[in-house]
């Protein structure tokens, strides 16, 4: 008991320092293909991942969606990672974050599970995984670098153009440069016998952090719309639903995931994510690297 106790302890206290380091991040980058697959969003790992990092409050991203911010600043994200640890009789997960130096910043606990089937594999382990981060609460704390101020120096401005010249019309010259430079520092100003000018060097507020911002981030899908005629029926199984039509046909198998109405699901040839969204069932999935989204008609 004094083991666990201790362990609990060493656990909090290591919470507590990610939570901090990982308030410093605006945004998770998850790859839509992870290092250990050769197919994009295989096993549906990358879909689960972003979902479950959105679920929990952070801000995921793909990284080929990034915003414009991001792009400019890969510093202000973290990059996901799917290391598989698995072998012939156990699927082994651990997601780690890394920064734009390719630091590691977090590193979950590993995730386990003896299903047979890849799919439900890897979404038992990926989601145990992912309660490394029950009890954050996320919120990210922009870190601002100290501005030093601008120091314009005029010193050599005024070359000497008479080197014969007395030193006493030397400080009156000096003199007259300061009187301008103090009443108008901002517009032309005379420094010699012989005119020179100096150009405005005034700073003005930029505008392209604003225009960035009122920029959307992300394309809004278009929601493909159902037949109101075709209705699938759901049908519980050990592991979720089977949706079937009228004839009866199974055309899509739905498996529980951690999150209410949500659900991987499985269609003839195609694999992704099924979830409520405005009183809507929406499939979410992938046609040849497009995202798509797809309402269904679905009665429990």
């Amino acid at each position: 008991m004094k083991t666990v106790i201790a362990f609990l302890f060493l656990f909090i206290g290591y919470s507590g320092f990610s939570q901090t380091d990982l308030n410093e991040y605006k945004y998770i980058i998850v790859p839509k293909k992870f290092e250990s697959f050769k197919n994009l969003n295989e096993y549906q790992t990358s879909t689960l991942i972003k979902y479950l990092f959105a679920g929990k409050g952070f801000n995921p991203v793909y990284d080929d969606a990034l915003p414009n911010e991001l792009n400019s600043n890969r510093c202000l994200g973290l990059l996901a990672n799917l290391q598989d640890d698995s072998n012939l009789f156990t699927t082994k997960t651990i997601i780690v974050l890394k920064d734009c130096n390719g630091n590691e910043v977090f590193k979950t606990t590993q995730g386990l599970s003896k299903e047979k089937e890849y799919i439900a594999a890897y979404n038992e382990a990926i989601k145990e995984s992912m309660r490394s981060f029950n009890g954050f609460n996320y919120a990210y704390n922009q870190k601002r670098e100290p501005q030093e101020p601008i120091t314009v120096s005029f010193k050599n401005d005024v070359k000497k153009l008479d080197e014969q010249q007395s030193d006493k019309t030397a400080c009156v010259e000096l003199k007259e440069k300061k009187v301008n430079k103090v009443a108008n520092p901002a517009v032309t100003q005379e420094a010699t016998e012989t005119t020179q000018y100096y150009k405005d060097i005034t700073p003005v507020d930029s505008k392209i952090e604003k225009e960035q911002l009122e920029k959307p981030a992300f394309k809004k899908l278009e929601i493909k719309k159902p037949n109101p005629a075709e209705i699938w029926y759901a049908q519980a199984t050990e592991n979720g639903y089977q949706l079937v039509d009228s004839t009866p046909k199974i055309r899509m198998k739905l498996l529980k995931s951690s999150a209410d109405n949500v659900f991987m699901a499985q269609a003839d040839t195609t694999n992704g994510m099924v979830y409520q969204m405005d009183g809507n069932w929406i499939f979410e999935y992938y046609e040849e690297d497009e995202l798509v989204q797809e309402q269904l008609n679905i009665k429990f």
